[in-house]
């Protein structure tokens, strides 16, 4: 793929908008799902503004907000592309959405609660430009109010499905990373994906409606022969679910069912016959750690436990019915695979997290 303009654009007021409202010199497109994210979006967008690469376009998706986003967009960004629904629709329509109205070359993905380093974009567009191959390039998100502390450096997937930021709560000054890592698969949080890799493989999956849809799209990017990298100076810094809350019962429930979807449909099917067991063992892990209100237990303990219970059964009850819809999307995507079953487990455990891990147990 031929990129237009590899070479950072000096972003003053004026040549921004030129460059942001110009349709001819959109290489990539950034899609921003918001929802009464109005207390955020000063952040997020003014360091747009600031960004050193100017080619780029946004489009902001609001998912029928209560708030004043729509308001405060409009007469303080309005060279933001708006995108209003009446209702929301979720993170992953809302990206389907906005990737309607997108022109670039490059598609990112990026969270409303983030506010991103003036050469995050050029470093992003470099290392995407630097490796054809790689379909999809992950951002070094960390700690909004903790510069140093990670937040994903790509995602790290667990034997039952589940997947989490690599690294996540370790001190980015305490590693040592080349400019351009290997990776599973990016953080939707902040994220670019190939156009071409979109067109082959699909965006979103909208059935997901939030959660887990990154993990369900990098390992459909993976499957497809698609690599993934880490740009290790694209740096976003981000305030960890400020837009749907640490912790809920509604959370839980989405990350239960959908986990559960991601792996069926892309996991080999050996991994597959062993998903009950290591969901068990997840489980008993889980009740030790809100025993002990530690590591992610002492979230759980936010919610009474009555809630936390239902919120289980029913992702379990509703990913079983939704099963044979996933079982036919599996067919679709194993017929247009180009990893054999042996390369794709090979790979999910070279980046396996484990269930320790995965529920920061120590």
């Amino acid at each position: 793929m031929q990129i237009k303009n590899l070479q950072p654009q000096i972003a003053g007021s004026h040549n921004f908008r030129q460059a942001v409202e110009s349709p001819s010199n959109c290489c990539l497109s950034i899609i921003i799902v918001n929802w009464n994210g109005a207390a955020h979006l000063p952040d997020c967008l003014n360091s747009l503004e600031q960004q050193t690469f100017t080619n780029f376009e946004v489009i902001l998706v609001d998912n029928g907000s209560s708030d004043a986003s729509v308001d405060y967009v409009q007469a303080h960004h309005p060279w933001v592309k708006m995108v209003t629904l009446p209702e929301n629709r979720g993170f992953a329509a809302g990206n389907n959405i906005g990737l309607d109205h997108a022109c670039g070359e490059y598609i990112i993905t990026l969270n409303n609660d983030t506010m991103a380093d003036p050469d995050w974009l050029a470093e992003l567009v470099a290392v995407a430009a630097t490796c054809p191959e790689a379909g999809m390039v992950a951002s070094r998100i960390c700690n909004f109010y903790d510069r140093d502390m990670i937040d994903s450096l790509g995602l790290s997937i667990c034997r039952d499905g589940m997947s989490r930021g690599a690294y996540r709560r370790h001190k980015f000054s305490a590693l040592s990373l080349e400019r351009i890592t290997q990776i599973l698969f990016p953080s939707a949080c902040a994220g670019l994906y190939r156009r071409a890799m979109i067109e082959q493989t699909g965006f979103f999956d909208e059935d997901f409606f939030a959660y887990c849809e990154d993990t369900d799209l990098g390992l459909r990017g993976r499957l497809a022969g698609w690599q993934a990298v880490l740009a290790r100076d694209a740096i976003v810094w981000h305030k960890y679910s400020q837009t749907t809350g640490t912790f809920s019962a509604l959370k839980l429930y989405l990350v239960e069912r959908n986990h559960f979807w991601a792996a069926v449909k892309c996991f080999p099917a050996g991994m597959l016959l062993a998903l009950p067991f290591w969901t068990f063992v997840r489980y008993l892990v889980q009740l030790q750690l809100v025993a002990g209100a530690r590591g992610a237990g002492a979230e759980f303990r936010i919610v009474s436990s009555a809630d936390l219970i239902s919120a289980v059964l029913r992702g379990i009850v509703d990913m079983i019915r939704g099963l044979p819809a996933v079982l036919h999307k599996r067919r679709t995507i194993s017929a247009a695979r180009r990893l054999t079953s042996g390369e794709m487990r090979s790979l999910l455990q070279r980046y396996e997290l484990s269930l320790r891990e995965l529920l920061d147990a120590g």
